[in-house]
């Protein structure tokens, strides 16, 4: 199924203009959620809103946000009040500076969305897909939807251009806000930790090698139970062994011969599957008794 833009935009920089389609990057409807039942009869709950003073029940038409500026104390906002502090949306992304890419620590990334070009906008979404390239640089700018403002980062990828959301400084906290004690590393050990990601190292990301397991198994456990299926509880894996000496960690991690991934996961799912098996097979044996 082809993708469907979400909005237009144009981007611009300078006196150059670029009409785009904006894409979601991302799929949140692939998340696995769950709705609140009723443990006695199986049924949807209905969320309600209570009073804390009147202990009554609120309906949505007398709602009204507040602003806690003190201890239980509230300025309070109508709609119509939060519509104009809305910044009103422009449709267009402007660039104000170009940085090296490396420049923006991934900490402020945010939510993700591809370019693609529209009616008219081919050749100056292919200049600057790559003008970017070749110059290693990404650009900053601003982009307003939605009431709010947001800084954007257009960065060029493997087939086109991606504008990254980005977080406001106040929205990312400080790393030194962490207790990280000062401690000296010696050259051996770092010597050894070097050989060791080496061992390990690959020369580009691949995401399809990575799995959600436990999205597997919830999906999984759904599937068994509405077969009408019971679920057995298996034993939590034990924790890893303490690190006494980190010289002999590392030793020992450099000379330990990694089995191939695609194998241990086969093993895994051919070995679930006998599990199961002999699980649902007991109580057919009983039976016949």
């Amino acid at each position: 199924m082809a993708a469907r833009p979400i909005a237009t935009l144009t981007v611009s920089f300078g006196l150059v203009s670029i009409p785009v389609k904006l894409y979601s990057a991302t799929e949140a409807s692939r998340a696995i959620s769950f709705n609140l039942l009723h443990k006695a009869c199986g049924s949807r709950l209905k969320q309600q809103y209570l009073c804390v003073k009147e202990d009554v029940v609120v309906p949505r038409e007398d709602m009204v946000k507040g602003y806690e500026f003190e201890k239980d104390q509230y300025v309070m906002f109508t709609p119509e009040e939060l519509k104009l502090l809305e910044e009103a949306g422009t449709h267009t992304a402007d660039i104000a500076e170009f940085v090296p890419i490396e420049a923006i620590d991934p900490v402020y990334f945010d939510k993700a969305y591809y370019l693609a070009p529209d009616k008219g906008g081919a050749k100056p979404y292919a200049l600057l897909s790559k003008a970017l390239r070749e110059s290693k640089r990404c650009a900053l700018g601003r982009w307003a939807a939605r009431g709010k403002q947001y800084i954007v980062m257009i960065r060029p990828a493997e087939d086109g251009l991606v504008m990254q959301q980005l977080l406001y400084a106040g929205e990312v906290r400080s790393i030194k806000e962490l207790e990280i004690p000062d401690t000296e590393v010696k050259d051996a050990e770092l010597k050894l930790a070097q050989q060791l990601i080496e061992q390990q190292a690959s020369d580009k990301f691949d995401p399809t090698t990575y799995t959600d397991e436990v999205r597997a198994r919830v999906e999984a456990a759904v599937q068994k139970k509405v077969e009408g299926q019971e679920i057995t509880m298996v034993d939590a894996p034990e924790g890893g062994a303490e690190v006494i000496d980190l010289m002999e960690a590392l030793r020992a991690s450099l000379e330990k011969k990694k089995a191939p991934a695609p194998a241990k996961a086969a093993d895994s799912e051919r070995k679930a599957p006998r599990r199961a098996q002999q699980v649902e097979a007991a109580p057919k044996k009983a039976a016949k008794r």
